[in-house]
């Protein structure tokens, strides 16, 4: 039977100690570490997350200051409230809660954000420190994706790794991570898409899957091997009239179905998403007590 990689439990483990070094902070530093969230429109998702992370803060005794501006804002207001906030010492991380409205430059606000506050680890330059192997803010959900393997104690050590998905913020940056000459890393890595003629052809080979494409359940049980430990980053609604709400929330993995072959496995919802959050809280202990 597989083993549950419960997110939840680990992401407690994480804000608990986060929140006994803060008051250690606090105590023989002074300094109480400051998250600035901007939120902007009413996206009922960005809402949520939002909102989560504020509770979060307040939780383990952080400042967090949060601007929720209306989706008319324009690009150079949303600007200039990160200029004030890059100049504010009480604030150690800046988070600008994705995704934008259309007429503001997406990648205009994320270069505005100083990289020693970059606590999302979207900054050119923090990528750039992830991808030579320096200190530096890593996105949030490939570090709660190591954090999970770590703390589960999966060894990385040679295996093969296949990642399913590309993108900017989990795909690209956790692959990097894993194929690094570190203790919890040196895996071999493999990285693939929905544009591959034959993705099982890949899946197939992993003896860690990591799923981050955004698609309901595309990963069944005959693309994985027995013994593979599945990492499902996917968060999908679908349809389910069965239910009150009229939808389910559902990973990239058919959980069920490839339950047996797992030997450790992540569910959907907490497995991965709760991680996201905890990082976000290390991110910025780490800005405050000094940086990297």
């Amino acid at each position: 039977m597989a083993k549950i990689i419960d997110g939840k439990l680990i992401s407690a483990q994480i804000k608990a100690e986060l929140k006994e070094k803060t008051a250690k902070l606090l105590e023989e530093k002074g300094i109480i570490p400051g998250l600035a969230l901007l939120l902007i429109g009413e996206d009922p998702a960005s809402t949520i997350y939002v909102s989560s992370k504020e509770k979060s803060c307040k939780e383990i005794g952080y400042n967090s200051i949060v601007r929720r501006e209306p989706a008319t804002i324009t690009e150079l207001e949303a600007l200039n409230i990160i200029d004030q906030w890059n100049k504010d010492d009480k604030i150690h991380g800046i988070l600008v809660q994705l995704p934008v409205p259309k007429h503001i430059d997406e990648q205009k606000i994320i270069l505005a954000i100083s990289p020693k506050k970059d606590v999302d680890g979207f900054h050119p330059e923090s990528f750039g420190r992830l991808v030579i192997g320096m200190p530096g803010f890593v996105s949030c959900t490939p570090a709660g994706i190591m954090e999970l393997l770590i703390r589960s104690e999966i060894n990385l050590k040679g295996k093969h790794v296949v990642v399913v998905g590309r993108s900017n913020i989990v795909g690209k940056p956790i692959a990097n991570l894993l194929y690094q000459k570190n203790p919890h890393a040196n895996a071999v890595v493999t990285i693939c898409h929905t544009g591959a003629s034959d993705l099982r052809q890949y899946t197939k080979q992993a003896d860690v899957l990591i799923a981050a494409v955004g698609v309901p359940e595309i990963i069944k049980a005959d693309d994985v091997k027995d013994g593979v430990v599945i990492i499902d980053v996917g968060i999908n609604r679908v349809d389910d009239p069965t239910k009150e709400k009229g939808y389910r929330i559902v990973g990239d993995v058919d959980y069920e179905g490839v339950f047996s072959k797992a030997s450790a496995i992540t569910p959907v919802p907490g497995g991965v998403g709760p991680m996201t959050i905890a990082m976000l809280l290390s991110n910025t202990f780490k800005s405050a007590s000094g940086g990297f």
